[in-house]
């Protein structure tokens, strides 16, 4: 069954539970499709099924809890933790992706914690390897915070209204027409995290061959 399929047939207030759920667990460091349940619960608000407002609301509780109990956990936890994760979920934590998310840190210090939000990969690793690596919290928390907050806040906007915008074609052209829509909006959205994503990736293999070394230092943002 499709997500929003199932959101549709639960209860509005279990919708906006199950959102700020999922985005929270996977904050937290737990690989679950945040992202999705979030795009499907936009989606629904653009149908009048469940409140938009709401449903920002409780992406942006879960995504701050939940980075802010995941640097706890790596706070006391430190690098045998990712070890440790590695072994439970070794495509997410492979030390591949702990090397790239720890050089993201070196490079941006506290705004990796900001961008990570909007990357699949970082969106896991933020809260979790900026406890390990000792940031400052009261830094780490406003970025958790502003990174929520748009994130959450942009992706049920945008979904939102590309939902409303479609409804007319709904009517004129059914759900063909509806599926079309969404998907090109999603579809652009996709794109440009995908770019951004590729050039970073694309900094960071420079700094690889450059021999450039993660150092904890930056990380922690002094």
């Amino acid at each position: 069954m499709h997500v929003q399929e199932w959101l549709d047939g639960i209860p509005p207030v279990l919708v906006y539970l199950m959102v700020g759920l999922v985005v929270g667990v996977e904050s937290l460091g737990i690989p679950l499709p945040g992202e999705i349940v979030l795009m499907s619960a936009a989606l629904l608000s653009s149908q009048g099924n469940v409140n938009p407002w709401l449903v920002g609301t409780a992406a942006v509780i879960g995504a701050v809890g939940g980075d802010s109990i995941g640097y706890s956990i790596g706070h006391k936890g430190g690098k045998p933790l990712l070890d440790k994760l590695g072994a439970r979920f070794p495509k997410h934590f492979s030390p591949g992706h702990v090397a790239t998310a720890e050089r993201s840190f070196q490079r941006w210090g506290v705004w990796a914690v900001f961008f990570g939000r909007f990357v699949a990969l970082l969106r896991i690793f933020a809260g979790p390897l900026a406890g390990v690596l000792k940031m400052p919290y009261w830094k780490f928390l406003i970025a958790n915070a502003l990174g929520g907050l748009v994130w959450a806040g942009g992706t049920t906007a945008v979904i939102y209204y590309v939902g409303v915008v479609a409804e007319p074609w709904l009517k004129r052209f059914g759900y063909f027409g509806l599926a079309a829509a969404v998907l090109f909006g999603i579809g652009s959205f996709l794109f440009v995290k995908r770019r951004a994503a590729k050039a970073q990736a694309e900094i960071e293999a420079r700094d690889v061959t450059a021999g450039v070394e993660p150092e904890v230092a930056v990380a922690q943002g002094e």
